[in-house]
């Protein structure tokens, strides 16, 4: 049997929710896969299992106190964030995953969060509107600007009757992540702990080594914004949070990379050059600038075409019919950068967002752009995927081969998509 957590020490942090009950068969996941597992339960998951439960299973002593006096004899807190290889937080309530965000010490789990060095997993588990917060989104943003993973949540019924996303990833997808987390995570300093975490805005950093060391990677994210006045514009509901995570990886894995970006509301990625665009023939000047580079990722939504004629004054309404808007095409930048003589970069991977007939339509795009792989998805208002926490995507090639990927959490996808893309660049 493989034992892919060969002796890896994972602190588990279990909070106060329904969803608790996963932990204890996580814990035996992690086992199975070599982990030495050592929980620690808030005192509202101590509410739905008991620490005895989870020493079982593990093998380990369980944690439950801030304010234990044999243990904070030599300042236990400390020793807890400290002597691990990682710390996995499932599930990560609402209020678990406030505190971690605000730097709240209150108890022995919030202490150990903001007292650690050691890379973070986290596993969101909650009612449905509670996930969908803007305070939560919020919270969420906030830790993985700050490096943390996340996995899940999963979509499905809920305990209080109701349905969407907010369930408790499976502990197998959990004790998947843990592997992803471990292999990629190195040493850093402050909470983030990721490759390239802390680097100041706009600075371009990333760890020496990793599939990508060495590599200049180009990403483009989120939508484009095309004016009509200077009060309208044209757009798309792209919320840029692929794109965004697929820098990140790359980052991670080694890559100095830039990110060109149009407007979007969520963090920068850590250790990535930012340049912020607003139109698609910005970003076209903005892409040209940042080659040369070994593999460009064209993830950004970018408005296909634009007013003819943008008016300096708001267009008021008068009661007479409105004018006609007129459109011309905006560039191609997928088709322009494949299509260089000079100075293509190594691998030039285009995205397809689709709302019907998915795979025809990205392979005609293939073709059409000269690209060299196509990432498809469906982004029709039922698959939730613009602007959603999750992804479905389908690796199209050349000769029209697919191969097709689960429904994962969009960081997982960047994550996997850059060791695909690594593996296709070569040594």
């Amino acid at each position: 049997m493989s034992r892919p957590l060969q002796n890896r020490r994972i602190l588990l942090v279990i909070g106060g929710g329904i969803a608790a009950y996963k932990a204890l068969d996580l814990i035996r996941r992690l086992r199975e896969r070599g982990a030495q597992v050592r929980p620690l339960l808030t005192k509202g998951a101590q509410e739905f299992v008991t620490p005895l439960a989870a020493a079982a299973l593990a093998g380990e002593r369980a944690h439950t106190d801030l304010f234990d006096r044999a243990e904070e004899a030599d300042i236990g807190h400390i020793k807890l964030a400290r002597d691990a290889d990682a710390i996995v937080v499932a599930p990560a309530t609402a209020s678990l995953m406030a505190r971690m965000a605000t730097g709240d010490s209150s108890d022995l789990a919030a202490t150990v969060l903001l007292a650690t060095t050691l890379p973070i997993l986290i596993a969101p588990a909650m009612n449905v509107r509670m996930w969908q917060h803007p305070a939560t989104q919020r919270n969420l943003a906030t830790l993985r600007g700050d490096g943390v993973r996340v996995v899940g949540p999963n979509e499905g019924a809920m305990a209080e009757a109701e349905f969407g996303p907010g369930r408790l990833a499976e502990p197998t997808e959990i004790a998947d992540a843990v592997e992803a987390l471990l292999a990629e995570a190195r040493p850093a300093s402050g909470f983030g702990f990721l490759a390239g975490h802390g680097a100041t805005a706009g600075a371009a950093s990333g760890p020496e080594s990793g599939p990508l060391a060495g590599r200049r990677v180009l990403v483009t994210s989120g939508p484009t914004h095309e004016p009509i006045d200077p009060v309208r514009y044209l757009a798309n509901r792209s919320s840029g949070r692929q794109g965004h995570a697929i820098a990140a990886a790359a980052a991670a894995a080694g890559a100095t990379v830039t990110l060109v970006s149009g407007p979007v509301a969520i963090p920068d990625p850590p250790g990535v050059r930012v340049v912020a665009v607003e139109t698609a023939r910005e970003m076209l000047e903005a892409v040209e600038a940042a080659l040369p580079a070994d593999l460009a990722i064209f993830a950004a939504a970018v408005g296909d075409w634009r007013p003819a004629e943008t008016r300096e004054s708001k267009i008021k309404k008068d009661g007479a019919a409105p004018a006609p808007l007129t459109l011309v095409e905006n560039p191609d930048i997928l088709a322009t950068i494949a299509g260089r003589s000079a100075g293509r970069p190594r691998l030039v991977i285009g995205f397809a967002a689709e709302t019907d007939t998915v795979l025809d339509n990205a392979r005609a795009k293939i073709a059409r752009k000269g690209c060299d792989l196509i990432v498809a998805n469906d982004v029709s208002p039922a698959g939730g995927v613009m602007g959603g926490s999750a992804n479905t995507v389908h690796l199209v090639g050349r000769d029209g081969s697919v191969e097709t990927w689960p429904t994962l959490d969009k960081d997982e996808v960047g994550r996997r998509l850059i060791r695909h893309f690594a593996d296709l660049l070569g040594s």
